[in-house]
């Protein structure tokens, strides 16, 4: 089918995109801090991203979570044991998110954040052990080594870095989402 080249494409090209995003902001926020316009940053950000950062927050949990759906349930990739961890913190958020959207909650951050960095480290650590093998498996009875690769873009790319990207955009909107003093 078409579509099952399509999809892991665009996927890649939406990682790749999200990437340059975080790496702009985190090369802004530094700027900011040493310039002491840190304020004008957090008020650009709240101008632009404030009022809707939570519905972007949805959009990103929702499309990784799909994402994870469509490589194990229509590409048939059995997911290895730290791809389930990592699903278990994801699926979750997109509820959470989508709840905190309804009810227009700031204080979703504290459940939010906490479970995407917890993520997010999870991420990093099964991207490590992917691209280092130094563990051939993340656990004695794994099916599927952690360190199986089925996709690999851009030199570096790969389900773990699509996870990460996701729970530090989820981070990064949740936090502007609680600080934003706009509502939806």
């Amino acid at each position: 089918m078409v579509f099952t080249q399509i999809i892991p494409q665009l996927l890649q090209y939406l990682t790749l995109i999200m990437n340059v995003v975080i790496l702009l902001f985190v090369i802004a926020y530094l700027i900011a801090i040493f310039s002491k316009k840190r304020k004008v940053l957090m008020k650009y950000l709240d101008k632009y991203l404030g009022k809707h950062s939570i519905k972007y927050a949805f959009i990103v949990a929702l499309s990784a979570m799909l994402g994870s759906l469509f490589y194990s349930e229509i590409m048939h990739y059995t997911p290895c044991e730290m791809c389930w961890y990592q699903r278990i913190l994801m699926y979750p958020l997109t509820l959470l998110l989508f709840i905190a959207i309804i009810k227009k909650d700031k204080g979703i951050t504290k459940y939010v954040v906490p479970m995407s960095i917890i993520g997010a480290i999870l991420s990093g650590w099964h991207y490590i052990i992917q691209r280092y093998t130094f563990a051939s498996t993340c656990s004695i009875d794994a099916v599927v080594p952690c360190t199986a690769k089925y996709t690999f873009a851009f030199g570096y790319i790969t389900i773990p870095i699509m996870a990460l990207t996701a729970f530090i955009l989820i981070i990064f909107l949740s936090l502007i989402w609680s600080y934003s003093k706009k509502r939806i």
